[in-house]
């Protein structure tokens, strides 16, 4: 229940979204969970400790090889990232994210963050 009110009071505190934005929880994956070193969806070996650029998995194929901005809703730090692989298969979750994105943005496991479409 509590996460549901800070969810709802963050919402309501950032103001309108763009059209292809999104708003869910993000999780972290990459350690202890066998994708680290793997190759992704996009034929890429997975990285979850990248930076240049940050990686994150969609749920869409029509999202591979896109950029995105990745904003903490609790934090506001962002972070741009590439999607190069599919997930998260989740109810609820729109974007994992490697281990340096979630780091960068402070995210342990799980947050509520902004997903946007950059290109």
């Amino acid at each position: 229940m509590k996460t549901a009110i800070a969810a709802a009071i963050a919402l309501a505190c950032i103001g309108p979204i763009a059209a292809s934005a999104e708003v869910c929880v993000a999780s972290q994956y990459g350690v202890g969970d066998g994708y680290h070193g793997r190759r992704t969806a996009s034929g890429r070996i997975f990285d979850t400790y990248a930076t240049n650029p940050y990686t994150i998995a969609r749920p869409s194929r029509n999202d591979l090889g896109r950029r995105f901005r990745i904003t903490n809703l609790k934090t506001g730090a962002a972070i741009e990232a590439l999607s190069t692989d599919l997930g998260p298969f989740i109810a609820g979750r729109c974007v994992d994210l490697g281990r340096a994105g979630a780091n960068a943005l402070g995210i342990g496991g799980l947050g509520f963050v902004r997903v946007e479409r950059l290109d």
